[in-house]
């Protein structure tokens, strides 16, 4: 059900795009380090003295460099001293730079401190780092100049000794480890530190010398813990702030080490393990347990039950003198019986009305219904062409409805409801924030070596440039909508309003083949591997890093080299109206681009050895369209097969010579075209009423009416088979249905009623099943009581005529033909008599009937405990034909993608003005609470096994707050006109150069947006909050302000409205862990909601999870509510249906617990060939009830209404009712279930062929084994006087 799916775990880091220029963190640090200072005087080593001073020259690729020469510290300016202690506090007095130097650290660090400004103590260390390199006045004692080189005609620093303790980098590391960068969904360090591990390997990367135009620093930087005794260094050791310190605290998500964040209460999602106990060396289930125990309890209270009733009886007996007479009246009986094996005991009571009265004690409903069916059935007899008729009329008149057929494909019209709490979160989010965006997706890999269990590695020269192969013809598509050539380019996402966010390895080329040899080939894309966070070559060109991650699969750990697969994703732009034209332009694109693989891009695959899946978003609804009709041959064979057998069982014994007279195709035919018109009855009048079909409809109740109609059609006619061949066809046709038309009514309505009450079930595909088959049964018995019962006057009556049977035109003048064919009395067939002979004798059996009752109750109740083992979903490549190229492709998103669906957490109605506490609710940097929206995602993807969070959020406002602060002095600037200023490295700030842009000096009298005096608490007033808030969704990231929004969060804040106060709409993105089975997506769904719940009721905020899959999957979340409550529904209508019409509460239990255990074995089936609990399942448990009521009243009212003790009623109802249940119902659909194992589409063989057939064999073990042998043990007293009985044996007799 939503079979798109697999396509989500390629989106990670998609929406992230909008760092865009992010950062060039290696850049970063080592342009910082740059800025080392002055001149060192040869080997001077002493307080108040420097090892570097002033600026000596300028690299080709512009970075500074210092003098190597030392010098004394200098005392600055106050204006000077005043901006150095702005920056750096703790350098107080002479100082070891220049104003130039100065100027250029600040404009290095304030790349960083976007990054870090969240956490107060994390910046103060990290700027101590490079504050005390650049200006300390003891700089000597720590810095050590050992290589210069010639810049130009100076001599420059060339590489230094940087002397720090292990205690500073141990607690620098510490502080900034875990500090967030929100946009990216990962850590800073990742960006500043190439996603250091420890400190040292921090320091490696930040003192990497840089080559010309490269990356890192323009000079080495050695990093070293100590100096030796004899060279009066000491190493530097500024004292260092924790994170968790109180003055400079960080917020829990940057410090879950914190006291207040380990103090605070966790809102992590556990998983509820289930209760089990140890017995013995095994770990055994309680409800296992339980019912073990129960079995046992019930057996050995059956068995002495049983043992009880034996002694008893053979006391009894034994004390009887006249036992000898009693035998003999039960010979004579049973002898007088066999006479007329085939005349059922209630016809001996039913010659006439006033005997059958005082014969058979029915209920009130009952002796009106026989009443009715006797008057009917005369009518029917004589006047069979006007009911035929009349009947068909009606049903033909509701089939003009399928002038109005729609069926329903569309998923979320399926199986989810309209009051569906996820299907209003996906509204608010779509009409409130921007609707998900379609996917297109390729997965280029290598053939896997089965042999050696390995698969080969894509990253090559060749198939890079194979890869560029396809991009190019993939971007020549031009798809034709309405006389409208459509592109890649017209309909793709573009963050930054220019290039497509294509998610490809070629981004690391930025999509042109021309950079693959410029940039270095293979050797480059290595590179970015593990610099795409940092290096801006490596920089996609939509302005983005590019997690390997999402463009690479097959690969283990972090070996992304190692990959054996390419993926690349198209993120085309949606709409909130799928039937506009934006929508239909991206669908007639995504069929041409489909068409391109199939045609082009598939051959030139193949000829280079390699594999390719493909899918677009509309690929699972065109697949699935196609499904509707690839089982078609399949379908229609099964019906055929069904067909033939119905014509030959409807048919008698044949004969040679009279078997064209005798058979019974032409009534078979047409009994099954009534069903077929019952069905389509059904389908008109509700298309009538704009009620759409679905293909469930379709391909199910077809098959349930035809079982429910066989089964009426074979119990007529045999019904009429057993009248006396004396009597007229009036009386014969009365007498049959006096005989059967109670058990058909009271199966029907039962049926009917069962399907009825589903109706009022929430998911469409459930309500709208349940709708049609209620009518459709219920029309299928009319046109039976009707129509079919007048097809038999007619059949009678050509046959009596002695007319061929599909030729009834031609009549036949054979001198050996059977005076008797036709419907009439006759030798029981090879069924009945098995039924009576055979099985009915060894059911009567005692030891056989314990054995049975054992073997039921504990399949039963094994079947409880098994059915706890049924997971909800459906697989999404069962429901797609077995040659649908979507197979190959869920196999491979499945074996290679790594990465979640992204997951939003919406918070409605946010109040950002001063007055109120939602600010610190929800963010979760310095000042934020430490229970705040945000720390509690961060703590939940600590434990992403039960959470189901992979990432802390992004965070819209944590970065705007950044922003805002005077920390972040590049990020919110002003003109002096009050109006917004760009950073410096952003038009018109500066102008494009051939690879930088260059300062034009526009923007030297920018200011700050705010000092810290005009902030409260470092959070901005109401009036300041609704001034900026703009500014930042428009503001582009750079590397002066990585923080800009645009992009990043154009779509993750509503501004409509906000000039109130209240943010209707807002937005946090995180992503949930690799989904790989149903369950997983079910689970995460749950958990999702519940820490929502627990979130939103700590902090009176109203918050939602909101994923895009959501909403085909919250069915699964209460699919056993769902279940259990339609079964319970349709359950307890059969038994109140049952209950009215017999006046029997102990025929209609009986009938209640077979059909309990009917669908409780079917449940346990289900656990055993892993069969899953979904729509269809539950649709086709629905229907068991409905198939199962044909298996139970109508031996249950043939019991009740027989005479004698309880085993010979058991033996007359399955000698009469037996033959006619096995070969209507049971025979008839196991050669049709069968027929559908060779379908193409495996959701056919799973939930049809499996399911069906598991459903026949049931029912016909519980209604022809179990319930025989429960009625001979605890079934209902006869309704038969015993008067009577022997007053009508004495008649029959003689």
């Amino acid at each position: 059900m939503d079979l798109r799916l697999g396509f989500f775990r390629s989106l990670s880091l998609l929406q992230v795009f909008l760092i865009l220029s992010l950062v060039e963190a290696d850049n970063l640090y080592t342009r910082l380090l740059l800025t080392s200072n002055a001149t060192t005087t040869g080997e001077r080593h002493s307080e108040d003295y420097c090892a570097m001073y002033d600026i000596c020259g300028m690299r080709s690729d512009g970075k500074v460099v210092n003098c190597p020469y030392g010098s004394p510290a200098v005392k600055p300016d106050d204006l000077l001293s005043s901006k150095i202690q702005s920056l750096c506090p703790t350098i107080t007095g002479n100082v070891c730079c220049t104003e130039a130097q100065f100027d250029t650290l600040r404009t290095q660090v304030q790349q960083a401190i976007p990054f870090l400004v969240g956490c107060p103590s994390c910046l103060r260390n990290f700027l101590n780092l490079f504050c005390e390199l650049t200006c300390s006045p003891n700089q000597s004692l720590f810095i050590n100049v050992t290589s210069v080189d010639n810049v130009g005609v100076n001599l420059t620093v060339g590489g230094i000794d940087y002397f720090v303790t292990d205690a500073f980098g141990e607690g620098l590391y510490e502080s900034c480890k875990e500090v967030k960068f929100g946009t990216m969904n990962s850590r800073a360090l990742q960006f500043i530190g190439a996603g250091a591990q420890n400190f040292k390997e921090w320091f490696a990367f930040i003192g990497r010398k840089a080559a010309p135009h490269g990356l890192g620093s323009p000079y080495a930087i050695t990093f070293r813990p100590n100096a030796t005794g004899s060279s009066g260094m000491k190493p530097m050791n500024v004292s260092t702030y924790s994170c968790g310190d109180i003055s400079l605290g960080c917020s829990c998500g940057d410090c879950p080490s914190s006291s207040v964040c380990s103090n605070s209460v966790s809102t992590i999602t556990h998983k509820n393990d289930s209760c089990s106990v140890k017995v013995g060396t095994l770990m055994v289930k309680c409800v296992d347990l339980i019912l073990a125990v129960l079995y046992i309890i019930l057996i050995c209270v059956f068995l002495g039950w049983a043992l009880y009733h034996r002694i008893r009886e053979t006391k009894l007996t034994y004390r009887t003198k006249s036992v000898s007479n009693v035998i003999s009246d039960g010979v004579l009986y049973s002898h007088n019986r066999e006479k007329d094996e085939n005349l059922p005991m209630q016809i001996h009571m039913m010659q006439d009305v006033p005997q059958n009265r005082n014969g058979v004690q029915l209920s009130a409903v009952q002796g009106y219904m026989t009443n009715f069916y006797r008057k009917y059935g005369s009518y029917v007899a004589r006047h069979p062409i006007m009911v035929l008729g009349s009947s068909l009329a009606i049903v033909l008149l509701l089939c003009l409805g399928l002038i109005q057929f729609k069926v329903e494909t569309r998923p979320a019209k399926l199986w989810v409801g309209p009051g569906s709490k996820a299907a209003q979160e996906k509204q608010f989010f779509d009409s409130h924030l921007a609707p998900f965006y379609r996917i297109e997706q390729l997965i280029l890999a290598t053939v896997p070596d089965h042999v050696n269990s390995t698969s080969p590695r894509i990253v090559s020269e060749d198939n890079i440039r194979f890869l560029f192969e396809i991009q190019k013809k993939v971007d020549a598509i031009r798809a034709n909508y309405s006389g409208l050539m459509v592109s890649l380019q017209d309909i793709c996402m573009k963050p930054l309003d220019k290039d497509c966010a294509t998610q490809s390895v070629l981004q690391y080329f930025k999509m042109d083949p021309k950079n693959f040899d410029d940039y270095g080939g293979v050797e480059h894309l290595n590179y970015c591997f593990e610099h795409y966070s940092s290096a801006d070559q490596c920089m996609s060109a939509f302005k983005a890093p590019l997690d390997p991650s999402t463009v690479l699969g097959g690969f283990s750990g972090n070996d992304y080299s190692g990959a054996s697969a390419f993926i690349v994703t198209y993120p085309v732009n949606n709409a909130i109206n799928e039937e506009g034209d934006e929508t239909r332009k991206s669908v007639a694109w995504e069929k041409t681009f489909i068409q391109l693989v199939k045609d082009e891009l598939l051959p030139m695959v193949q000829s280079r050895n390699l594999t390719l899946a493909f899918s677009s978003e509309s690929s699972v609804e065109e697949e699935l369209k196609r499904e509707s009709t690839a089982d078609a041959i399949t379908i229609l064979v099964s019906y055929l097969v069904m067909f033939a057998y119905i014509s030959l069982t409807l048919g008698d014994r044949l004969h040679p010579s009279s078997f064209y007279i005798s058979s019974k195709v032409l009534l078979g035919l047409s009994g099954v075209i009534l069903v077929m018109l019952s069905v389509l009855g059904s389908v008109g009048f509700f298309s009538v009423l704009g009620v759409k079909s679905t293909l469930i409809i379709m391909e199910v109740i077809p098959f349930l009416v035809l079982a429910v109609g066989v089964d009426n059609m074979c119990i007529l006619v045999h019904a009429v088979k057993r009248q006396q061949l004396e009597l007229p066809l009036e009386g014969r046709i009365s007498n049959a249905l006096v005989e059967v038309g109670s058990s058909i009514t009271l199966a029907s309505l039962s049926e009917v009623l069962a399907f009825a009450v589903g109706s009022f079930i929430s998911m469409p595909a459930i309500r709208v099943f349940s709708m049609f088959a209620a009518l459709a049964v219920l029309l299928d018995f009319l046109l039976q009581v009707t129509a079919f019962v007048a097809l038999i006057v007619l059949d009678s009556l050509r046959a009596e005529d002695k007319r061929v049977d599909c030729f009834p035109c031609i009549k036949v003048h054979s001198l050996h033909a059977d005076p008797d064919i036709g419907i009439g009395q006759g030798k029981p067939g090879l069924l009945a008599r098995y039924m009576k002979e055979v099985h009915a004798p060894i059911l009567s059996i005692w030891g056989v009937k314990i054995v049975v009752i054992a073997i039921f109750v504990g399949f039963a109740l094994a079947s409880i405990a098994l059915s706890t083992r049924i997971e909800p979903g459906l697989e999404q490549e069962i429901v797609l034909p077995r040659d649908s190229y979507l197979q190959g492709y869920f196999n491979n998103v499945s074996e290679y993608l790594r990465i979640g669906p992204p997951l939003y957490f919406v918070v409605k109605n946010y109040n950002y003005s001063s007055e109120s506490t939602h600010t610190n609710q929800l963010c979760s940097i310095s000042r934020c609470n430490s229970d705040s929206l945000l720390n509690e995602i961060a703590k939940a993807a600590l434990v992403p096994d039960t959470s189901y969070i992979a990432k802390p959020a992004a965070s819209w406002l944590d970065d705007f707050l950044v922003w805002v602060s005077p920390e972040a002095f590049g990020c919110c600037r002003k003109f002096t006109n009050g109006s917004y200023c760009p950073p410096d490295d952003q038009p018109p700030c500066c102008a494009p150069g051939e690879s930088s842009c260059v300062s034009v000096g526009t923007c030297k009298d920018c200011t700050t947006c705010f000092r810290h005096s005009d902030l409260h608490n470092d959070r901005p007033s109401t009036t300041q909050f609704r001034e900026k808030l703009p500014w930042f969704l428009s503001s582009l990231p750079s590397a002066d302000c990585a923080k800009g929004g645009h992009g990043a969060y154009t779509s993750s804040v509503e501004l409509k409205g906000y000039n109130n106060g209240i943010i209707q709409a807002s937005s946090f993105r995180t992503y949930h862990t690799p989904l790989n089975k149903q369950i997983d997506y079910v689970n995460s769904m749950r958990a999702a909601r519940e820490f929502s719940s627990r979130v939103s009721d700590s902090l009176k905020i109203e918050i939602f999870p909101y994923s895009v899959f959501y909403m085909f999957f919250e069915q699964y979340l209460h699919i056993w509510k769902t279940a259990l409550v339609n079964l319970a529904i349709a359950i307890g209508a059969v038994f109140i249906v049952c209950l009215v019409i017999t006046s029997s509460l102990w025929s209609s239990s009986i009938i209640l617990l077979v059909l309990a255990m009917i669908v409780v074995d079917l449940m346990g089936v289900m656990a055993i060939l892993n069969i899953q609990l979904n729509a269809l399942s539950v649709v086709n448990l629905v229907m068991s009830v409905g198939i199962a009521v044909e298996f139970c009243v109508h031996m249950t009212h043939s019991f009740t209404v027989a005479s004698g003790d309880r085993d010979q009623r058991a033996k007359e109802a399955l000698g009469t009712m037996g033959a006619s249940v096995f070969s209507g119902i049971t025979l008839t659909k196991l050669v049709g279930v069968i027929v559908l194992c060779f379908s193409r589409t495996e959701v056919f063989v799973i939930y049809y062929f499996r399911m069906y057939l598991s459903l026949v064999l049931l029912g016909f073990l519980h209604g022809l084994v179990f319930l025989p042998v429960v009625l001979s043990i605890f079934g209902p007293p006869s309704r038969c006087s015993i008067v009577e009985q022997g007053e009508d044996r004495s008649s029959t007799s003689s």
